[in-house]
């Protein structure tokens, strides 16, 4: 049986910069798993633009050595923000080649605790042994979709997620709902390519990023007070955003004072260059669906208002609920050994679980670290706290990180 010192599973964002910063210590064997960039490739739409802005886009490595500048001079391939999807992932591929050139594809179907580690059995039979795990899947497994549309096939509704290309609903009437970026996005992608596209969401105005406020101290007050109200995390508003971005100053606050700040800093809202994007397109807003149910090839929906009208299709802009019960590799006796609250492992330092020697990064994080684990940016505290915790503080004293991370993502 093959065995390392720690197994990564995953290769986005937060699997590979687990990785670029492990792979600094010396004599320690990671063995990375996963396709890289894959939920970015397949279940992100064509032609969309990421929200967050520069500095935020970032996927942390050691000595800031693997950012998008470094990429666009290697590549020659200049862009700027917004961040276009394709260059992103382009960007992501190129890390995993400096990275993990030796990233293993090959798919974890099982993960089963051993007395001295984790076994991990792969789609193919073979088995591998790790002392350490770390979890880095994304949020693949976690969509979600209201219980009116449960049941209902794929062809009448189906999750943001699920689409690649656009383009094929051109002429067709769509109702998307929600009203985060992922629905408002694909909202004016959909009207651009053509489709007969409405929206409807419960909340009762849209939230706009960069509104009043932000842009007087972004713009009128200057950068220096600027600083001080916004961190360069892009996570959270005035004030608010200073805190967030101090992951180890989050997990220590009182469990309401989290919960409000997770709350006020991930809000359903798109950024503002996407409003003159979809002005034009029919809106009912302060809504909610009670019912869904096919109508011959097409689907009939009905409002809260009692007002019924049907589509072609339905698109969920519904987001994602974090349930690690819904990673389908862990063996059901491993999931159930993992301390949660709700969905969400509970962690510790290191981003470990009750678990000893088992780690989840990204989404699952946001429960014990706060909202900027839902976000590229906060690879940049996670791999450095896992880098500390897997290493020891000897490792990771060497790239003197220490909060705030201004440094990494300015």
């Amino acid at each position: 049986m093959t065995t390392c010192d720690v197994a990564i599973i995953g290769a986005g964002p937060y699997g590979l910069s687990a990785t670029a910063h492990l792979r600094t210590v010396k004599g320690l064997d990671v063995h990375t798993f996963g396709e890289p960039m894959c939920f970015w490739e397949r279940n992100m739409p064509k032609g969309m633009l990421l929200r967050s802005g520069w500095a935020a886009s970032h996927i942390a490595s050691p000595n800031q050595s693997l950012n998008m500048e470094a990429y666009q001079a290697a590549s020659h391939n200049h862009f700027s923000s917004p961040v276009p999807l394709n260059c992103f992932m382009n960007y992501g591929l190129w890390y995993q080649r400096q990275a993990a050139p030796d990233l293993d594809q090959r798919k974890v179907a099982r993960v089963e605790r051993d007395a001295k580690g984790f076994r991990l059995i792969l789609a193919e039979g073979a088995a591998v042994f790790a002392r350490r795990l770390v979890v880095a899947t994304g949020i693949g497994s976690f969509t979600w979709r209201p219980p009116e549309f449960a049941g209902l096939p794929s062809s009448l509704a189906s999750h943001t997620s699920e689409h690649r290309e656009l383009r094929t609903f051109a002429g067709k009437e769509v109702l998307v709902v929600g009203s985060g970026q992922s629905a408002l996005e694909s909202t004016a992608l959909l009207h651009e390519y053509g489709a007969e596209v409405e929206l409807v969401a419960r909340t009762r105005k849209i939230n706009w990023l960069g509104g009043a406020v932000s842009k007087t101290i972004q713009c009128s007050l200057g950068p220096t007070i600027s600083k001080l109200f916004y961190a360069p995390t892009d996570v959270g508003p005035a004030g608010i955003s200073q805190v967030v971005a101090r992951p180890d100053l989050v997990r220590r606050l009182p469990r309401p004072i989290q919960d409000w700040l997770r709350r006020r800093s991930v809000r359903p809202g798109g950024a503002r260059w996407l409003v003159a994007r979809v002005q034009n397109v029919p809106n009912r807003l302060g809504r909610s669906i009670v019912s869904a149910t096919p109508a011959g090839e097409r689907i009939k929906v009905r409002l809260d208002d009692g007002s019924e009208r049907t589509f072609d299709h339905v698109l969920l802009g519904t987001g994602y609920r974090v349930d690690i019960s819904k990673y389908d590799f862990l063996a059901p006796e491993l999931a159930q050994s993992i301390s949660r609250f709700g969905g969400y492992p509970r962690l510790k330092e290191g981003f470990e679980s009750s678990v000893p020697g088992l780690h989840f990064l990204g989404a699952p994080g946001v429960w014990s670290f706060g909202p900027l684990m839902q976000f590229v940016v906060g690879t940049h505290y996670a791999s450095q706290s896992l880098l500390r915790s897997i290493a020891g503080k000897a490792a990771g004293d060497r790239f003197q990180v220490r909060e705030p991370l201004f440094a990494e993502v300015s």
